[in-house]
């Protein structure tokens, strides 16, 4: 069983997949962690994340891998290490990289080869898992989406601010050669601007028990 998540950045994809990871039993697996670990890696050998070539070359060195805390980097354990203010300010560079998301998809397809997955990131559905039984659209308007970030950051940050970064990004993750966002139509497409996250962790809990009580046919449709 693989059930894949995606949608554009504050809907709640990471919150939604380990929720219903832990109530489906499912294995979490995040995307964005291998995207952390390589750039960890590159800032520590001194790269700029900005050399492709040399990120590229870097990413293709490493033995990656995950543990329950998150990634293992040439048999290293990194937790607190893919939070670095420093990896935050590198990764879109690095996940940039078609090379390096070509890594990075070949892992994910490794990892969930042998496991039940609930997968979440921002192709999931379209690149990384497009056979995936069940593919899940997380989406939320943008005001939304920055309250709630707003409420994450203890409105350290104003919340316009908030909003123009978050519409940024929104902007980036779309127009990206490679691996941008987009919706695929067989996909289940959520609206959660105005639901809570148990809300949205029981719609995704239903459809991934309605594919596993029925013969596998793909994707579920999309509603």
């Amino acid at each position: 069983m693989i059930a894949a998540i995606d949608g554009p950045a504050g809907t709640g994809k990471s919150t939604v997949a380990q929720r219903v990871a832990r109530s489906a039993d499912l294995y979490y697996l995040n995307s964005g962690n291998f995207y952390r670990a390589i750039t960890w890696y590159v800032l520590q050998q001194g790269l700029d994340s900005e050399d492709l070539t040399a990120v590229s070359a870097a990413a293709r060195s490493l033995s990656l891998d995950v543990w329950s805390h998150g990634i293992v980097v040439d048999g290293k354990k990194l937790r607190r290490q893919l939070r670095e203010e420093s990896v935050d300010a590198n990764v879109a560079s690095v996940s940039s990289s078609p090379e390096v998301r070509d890594i990075v998809n070949r892992q994910l397809r490794r990892i969930s080869r042998n496991r039940d997955v609930v997968a979440e990131g921002r192709d999931m559905t379209t690149v990384v898992f497009p056979d995936a039984d069940v593919k899940i659209y997380l989406d939320a308007s943008l005001e939304s989406r920055a309250r709630r970030r707003y409420d994450d950051l203890a409105h350290s940050m104003p919340l316009a601010e908030v909003q123009e970064r978050i519409a940024e990004r929104d902007k980036i993750d779309s127009t990206k050669p490679v691996g941008r966002l987009k919706l695929d139509p067989s996909a289940l497409y959520i609206d959660s601007s105005d639901l809570t996250i148990n809300q949205v962790c029981e719609i995704v809990l239903h459809a991934i028990f309605s594919a596993k009580t029925k013969p596998s046919t793909g994707a579920i449709g999309q509603s």
